[in-house]
């Protein structure tokens, strides 16, 4: 009758010792199945599909940390383009602005009225004059503080002036919108220089 126990004993046992292993192999392979699957469905982020037609074709999408650089540069280069390029327009410089201040802080908005108190933009729809802006370097550091340099060409209808434009600020990562699609806003936005270059008289007749 012991033995018989001892046996029925011994054969539980073993019972719970395969029931408890199998647990954990089972526990294992949907673990295994989880981490397989989230790496999937991440791998599957990095890939979007565009429409050739009718037909889908996966495109490659860098990771943000690689293409953020030139999402700065490209939000500082749109601001100053916005800023900047003017023509006597009054409905399509108020247009523009409007743009240029969602992309930066208070500063933008200081600078803009300042420039509209000294008769800036009156001046420019008086002498019916376009400003244009080239973009010669963008200088950007770790910190995201960055330095713009450019010329600004003013044509009147007697002259032609370049002028040196040099601003700096910081760069702020913001959630993206419809009016600021890269998700970066401009902070601490200052003109270090906006002197003349050269002015070109016009023959007139």
């Amino acid at each position: 009758m012991k033995k018989v126990v001892k046996t029925l004993e011994s054969r539980m046992k073993a019972s719970r010792s395969v029931a408890f292993i199998s647990f954990l192999f089972n526990l294992v392979i949907c673990i295994a199945i989880l981490i397989y699957a989230n790496g999937q469905v991440n791998s599957a982020r990095k890939s979007i599909y565009v429409l050739n037609g009718n037909i889908p074709m996966l495109a490659s999408q860098t990771l943000q940390e690689v293409n953020r650089p030139a999402e700065y540069r490209s939000q500082i280069d749109l601001f100053h383009s916005l800023f900047f390029n003017i023509m006597p327009d009054e409905k399509q410089i108020q247009l523009q602005m409007e743009k240029a201040l969602y992309l930066c802080d208070e500063s933008g908005m200081q600078q803009y009225h300042s420039m509209k108190e000294k008769g800036f933009f009156s001046s420019i729809l008086s002498s019916n004059a376009f400003i244009s802006l080239m973009t010669d370097s963008i200088v950007l550091d770790n910190n995201k503080n960055f330095v713009f340099y450019g010329k600004q060409k003013i044509e009147r209808r007697t002259s032609i002036t370049v002028r040196n434009l040099v601003t700096s600020g910081s760069l702020v990562d913001v959630p993206r919108t419809i009016n600021n699609s890269h998700g970066v806003q401009i902070v601490n936005w200052k003109t270090l220089n906006n002197e003349d270059l050269s002015i070109q008289e016009k023959f007139t007749y």
